[in-house]
């Protein structure tokens, strides 16, 4: 594997890549890597001739600057996980790589409804973080193809308004959410979890499975109730939302409607354990 911290050093290698007519694939990280993002990255390999891994914690896409402060950086560890499944590059940028001309940038993205819901609710400037971060990346990286795990479902649907947007060609593939042997998602923020708190972090999964169930004989508002107080019953400290939305366009089902079998659909949960948010989903069809 080779390491790039600079832009010009890394373009000058992929374009080398490309002369000899090698496809390109993107995994973007902020590290503190899991078999997540390993999954990712062997799926890009069988994708792609090449594939390009991105560690960068990007503070755009905080709304939280705490947050920011606690994520966690294990930097030597995400190498060895690296090189040990066959990455070809890491790019390792510092921030001012990234934003030379600092974070604050004028460019707004007109991402519409997605912005206005769920996590855009919650975390307001997140996504335009994200689009932030990930339009400068893919324009350094210029990939065939960029990997994105389902975890993040919101975060992907915005991606690829993103590539609409900016009227990229990369093509975008979707890795299924990698899960703990208790079903827990797993993520980089389950290292701030404690012992406790992240087995009774796995009640995410328990009520998405239970929505799953039930979707045939109960309401939106009666499948999303019996989850919340699920959660706060069981450790959570609070719950932004339980949701059941069209898969395709995130566009919210009426609380009075038992979901449908006609569409394919997604719920969707965020909601604390202490100070750590967690974010979680699954497909109903």
């Amino acid at each position: 594997m080779i390491i790039f911290h600079e832009i010009g050093s890394l373009q000058d290698h992929i374009k080398k890549e490309r002369q000899k007519g090698k496809t390109i694939g993107f995994v973007p990280t902020m590290g503190a890597l899991h078999q997540g993002h390993l999954s990712l990255i062997s799926r890009s390999r069988q994708e792609a001739d090449v594939t390009v891994c991105s560690i960068f914690v990007n503070p755009t896409q905080f709304n939280d600057p705490k947050d920011f402060e606690k994520y966690p950086i294990t930097t030597s560890q995400d190498i060895r996980l690296l090189i040990k499944a066959e990455t070809d590059i890491l790019f390792l940028p510092s921030v001012e790589e990234i934003y030379p001309k600092g974070t604050q940038v004028d460019v707004h993205y007109d991402l519409g409804y997605l912005e206005t819901i769920l996590e855009g609710a919650h975390r307001p400037g997140h996504f335009q973080g994200v689009c932030q971060v990930v339009h400068r990346l893919l324009d350094i990286v210029q990939p065939d193809t960029l990997f994105l795990g389902q975890k993040d479902y919101q975060q992907c649907l915005v991606l690829k308004k993103l590539i609409e947007l900016i009227s990229s060609p990369t093509h975008v593939i979707i890795g299924e959410t990698v899960r703990e042997e208790n079903g827990l998602a797993m993520s980089s923020r389950n290292l701030r979890l404690s012992d406790e708190e992240r087995q009774k972090a796995t009640n995410i999964f328990q009520v998405l499975s239970a929505i799953k169930t039930q979707r045939n004989n109960k309401t939106v508002a009666e499948l999303t109730s019996a989850a919340e107080k699920t959660l706060l019953n069981n450790g959570f400290s609070k719950v932004d939302y339980v949701a059941i939305a069209d898969a395709e366009t995130l566009e919210l089902l009426p609380p009075d409607q038992v979901p449908p079998n006609s569409k394919p659909l997604v719920a969707l949960v965020g909601a604390f354990m202490g100070e750590v948010r967690l974010i979680d989903n699954t497909l109903l069809t």
